[in-house]
This record gives C-alpha cells, sequence and structure tokens, in this order.
C-alpha cells in the first residue's frame, strides 16, 4: 500500500508488505500523481529491499495470499459487535463545509466498508477500531489535507480558441464564467485528451482569452467530517477486488455548486430556459400520473428533510404539488395547500386541505396574499420553471418572515419539459443553479444545499439489480429574510 502523497524524490515508504515471496521477483506498482487531482498513473519501479518496512506473517496466512484467497478463520459470517481489521460497517459519512454565500452538507452512506482494505479520512480508522454500532466520530480535514491545496500555478489563461465548442456533436458550447466543463473539450494542451471527462472551471471569458481552475472544487475549504456506525459485520470472505478511498468518493461532486470567488455563475447565457416541448403545460400535464418518480430510499431521504424543517401548526404550500407530498407521517399542520397542475392528482393528494390548479409557467404569481406562509416546499419539479426569478421572489412574497423555502430534486425528470441548463450541467452544478435562484432573488438568508449518495437502491424498485444505488437527493433552502 503506497501512501497517497508519495513523491520520486521520496523514500518508497510501503505501510505494509507480506513477507514471504522471493524480493528479487517482486514488482511494485506505485501510484504516480496525475494533473487531475486523485488521479494516478500506475508505473512499475525497481523495488529496493531495504527501504522496504515489512511485516512477517504466517505461513498458512502467506499461502492464502499467494492464492489470490483470504476465507475468514471465523465461519457463517456471524455479526460482531465491535469494528476490527475484519470487519465490514455500513457507515453514514457527513462532510459538511461552507463557501463565502452558503452552508453545504454531503451525506455519503457507504455500504460495506471494508477495514482491511479500505482508506480513511484522517485518523477515522484507528478512532472506529473497536467502536461498534451507534458511534460518532468527528473530525477536521484542513486545506491541503487530504484534498489537494490549492495551486495558483492551476488556473492558467488560455486563448479562446483552446475552448473546443463543437466537443460535443450536435451541441455547440460556449465557455461561461463560473461553469464546469470536461478537460477533454481543451484543444491542443498537454496530457489532454478528448476521453477525459475530468471536469475544470471556467473561471472569465474576456478579449480572446479564458481563465481556467484545474484545482479541486473543495481546495481551500475546510471541511468537517463525521462518521455514524449504522452497522457492524463480520466478513464473509476477502476473494481480492478494489479498494476505496472513502474522501475521494465523498468529495468527488462537492464543491461544484459554490460560485468561483464570490461571483455570480453564469448559468443565464445561451437561453437557459429553452424546452425540448415548447408546448402548452396543461396539455403534457392533462393525463393524471400515479406513480413515484423516485425510489422509496429517496423519498424516505426528502421526508427526513421535510421533518427537520417543519413543526407541528405551521401553514404549508406544497408547490408544483401531486399525487402525494412526501411528508412525514407524524406531521400535523394547520393546512397543507398543494398548488400543481393535474386536478385528479391533487384530489388523490390525502395530505392537502386545499387544492389549487395553476400553471406557474403560464402565470408565475402565485395566488395568495402577503404572509400566507410558514414554509414553501417543491419536490422533483423546480427544473420545469421557466421564470424562476419571478416564481422566487413570489415565494418570498407569501413566507412569513423567517419562513423557509426548500427545493428538493434528484436525476430523474421529463426530458421533454426541463429546462434546457438542467440538462447540459452536472448534478452538483444543479444544486449552484438552484442557489443562484435564492441569491439573485435578494429576498432570502442562510442558504444551505444538501447532498444524499449511496443507498442501496430498495430491492422492490423496478430497477433492482440493474441499477446498484438508490436515487441521488438534492436539496437548497433558505428563509425569508
Amino acid at each position: 500500500f503506497i501512501n497517497s502523497d508519495f513523491q520520486k524524490s521520496d523514500f518508497l515508504q510501503v505501510h505494509q508488505i507480506w513477507a514471504g515471496m522471493n524480493p528479487a521477483r517482486f514488482r511494485i506498482w506505485v501510484g504516480v500523481p496525475h494533473p487531475c487531482p486523485k488521479k494516478y498513473y500506475l508505473r512499475p519501479y525497481k523495488l529496493i529491499y531495504k527501504k522496504i518496512y515489512h511485516a512477517e506473517p504466517s505461513h498458512s496466512f502467506a499461502r492464502k495470499m499467494q492464492t489470490g484467497r483470504f476465507m475468514s478463520e471465523k465461519t457463517g459470517g456471524s455479526k460482531m459487535n465491535r469494528i476490527d481489521s475484519e470487519a465490514v460497517a455500513d457507515i453514514r459519512f457527513e462532510m459538511k463545509w461552507e463557501s463565502p454565500e452558503a452552508r453545504h452538507t454531503e451525506r455519503y452512506e457507504g455500504m460495506g466498508v471494508n477495514f482491511w482494505r479500505d482508506f480513511f479520512p484522517a485518523d477515522m480508522r484507528e478512532e472506529l477500531m473497536g467502536k461498534n454500532a451507534g458511534y460518532i466520530t468527528e473530525s477536521s480535514i484542513l486545506p491541503g489535507k487530504g484534498i489537494p491545496a490549492f495551486n495558483p500555478g492551476q488556473n492558467p489563461d488560455l486563448k479562446r480558441e483552446k475552448f473546443n465548442s463543437k466537443h460535443m456533436r450536435g451541441n455547440e458550447i460556449y465557455p461561461r464564467s463560473g461553469r464546469f466543463y470536461p478537460k477533454g473539450i481543451l484543444r491542443d494542451m498537454y496530457n489532454v485528451f478528448p476521453q477525459n471527462i475530468e471536469p475544470f472551471r471556467c473561471t472569465k471569458v474576456q478579449n480572446g482569452h479564458l481563465g481556467a481552475d484545474f484545482n479541486h472544487p473543495l481546495a481551500g475549504y475546510e471541511l468537517k467530517m463525521d462518521a455514524l456506525v449504522r452497522n457492524v459485520s463480520e466478513k464473509k470472505d476477502d476473494r481480492g477486488g478494489g479498494c476505496n478511498d472513502w474522501l475521494d468518493v465523498i468529495a468527488t461532486g462537492p464543491g461544484m455548486q459554490a460560485r468561483w470567488r464570490e461571483q455570480k455563475t453564469d448559468f443565464f447565457s445561451d437561453s437557459p430556459y429553452a424546452r425540448e416541448d415548447e408546448g402548452p403545460d396543461d396539455n403534457f400535464y392533462k393525463k393524471p400520473r400515479f406513480v413515484q418518480h423516485l425510489d422509496s430510499a429517496a423519498i424516505r431521504v426528502i421526508k427526513e428533510l421535510h421533518g427537520n424543517m417543519l413543526q407541528d401548526g405551521m401553514k404549508v404550500l406544497d408547490m408544483m404539488s401531486s399525487w402525494t407530498s412526501h411528508l412525514p407521517d407524524n406531521f400535523r399542520a394547520e393546512g397543507i395547500t398543494g398548488l400543481g397542475m393535474n386536478k385528479a392528482e391533487l384530489e388523490k393528494n390525502t395530505a392537502l386541505t386545499d387544492r389549487i390548479v395553476h400553471d406557474l409557467n403560464q402565470r408565475p404569481e402565485l395566488p395568495f396574499a402577503d404572509g400566507s406562509f410558514d414554509a414553501v416546499i417543491c419536490t422533483a419539479s423546480v427544473e420545469y420553471l421557466i421564470h424562476p426569478e419571478k416564481v422566487f421572489d413570489e415565494m418570498a412574497r407569501v413566507l412569513k418572515k423567517d419562513g423557509a423555502a426548500l427545493m428538493t430534486f434528484s436525476n430523474r425528470w421529463f426530458p421533454p419539459k426541463a429546462i434546457r441548463i438542467w440538462k447540459e450541467i452536472t448534478e452538483f452544478e444543479r444544486m449552484g443553479l438552484v442557489l443562484e435562484y435564492f441569491l439573485g432573488s435578494g429576498k432570502f438568508k442562510d442558504p444551505e444545499s444538501f447532498s444524499c449518495r449511496g443507498l442501496p437502491r430498495p430491492r422492490d424498485d423496478k430497477y433492482y439489480p440493474q441499477m446498484r444505488f438508490s436515487d441521488p437527493v438534492f436539496a437548497v433552502w433558505g428563509r425569508k429574510a
């Protein structure tokens, strides 16, 4: 196992090399840092034996390693009470960080975390050893520790012609400040190939030049990492396979929702609200759809978010509502008003006390008096708004002071009616777009974003087992200033 900070000029530091093999025939593959953060080339290096730290295993263990198979000495895969090197665990990781404009929480449900071969943030592995289900550990990851430090040399100024606007067949793409693009869109760049999908950020477009930021999106931020042990069990066997660097897993994507140096991200050029189907929405939604658009695990996360925000006795507006509102079962509201496109769907929603058929794309004005609601919720629908600025102004108007507005969404939608920009940007940039709606109105305070990934797809879901993971959940909210 080679430490991730290895450089050519360093001593070759191997944390554990199992002995019992002929050193003269042994070859090490060393991860040499790739220009893209957390990616490595694999290159062979000669083994200098006296620079190796090794442990002598038992002969029986060495034989098992040499056959490529390791079976637990204990049988049956019985439940374990505490974590040790032979344990696997389900762990909920939560990474919290702050950008100048918002607070952010990234949740990742790590299933089958392997304590023999996986890599953990900071000293988390040592902290979790000997602990059992229910234990929570907290740690801080300072800038440059775990996530590569911000490097000003990774902010080159490029000629505009380096950006290949025709990189995507059928679509002409123009660089916009604050947005992310795959590195493969850049031409005539050393060690960059058209197939490279690693993201970089365009920081400016000016006078025939564009600025680029090749740093990790979280470079420069302090991260707070919590880990909740949800379940501990014994490995049934180890037959090889991969390992996870859990910080790399959790931190792939986050950071892309934040502005670059507090500059407004340009999501709003190039007809962002155009749609494939520009026909009347009431025709599209005329037929009721009594189906869940997200799987049951994702719906539970949305119910949890609603439960954290709502209190009994509130008056709630379910904006762009349907036949279900995804509210906690024990929530007792003073009233829940559903505003949606289909009368039959609204009538089937038993959580609603009032129902109004209303097309926000035709009439973005909300038909309510000022300060009518304690909270506004909108589930899996914000991507259909073609007048979001006006609608967010209206949400602020109908909310009471300090009232909350919560937008939740995933990576599933009706393509003909989703706005163009939604389909062009990445999942985490979509949170950035909704954050810009809140920030641009100037009528909300304390904006936050939340993501949840990694849950296993429910076995009763129609996409199981073709899809391994549950639908991700993303949320952005703010309170009326």
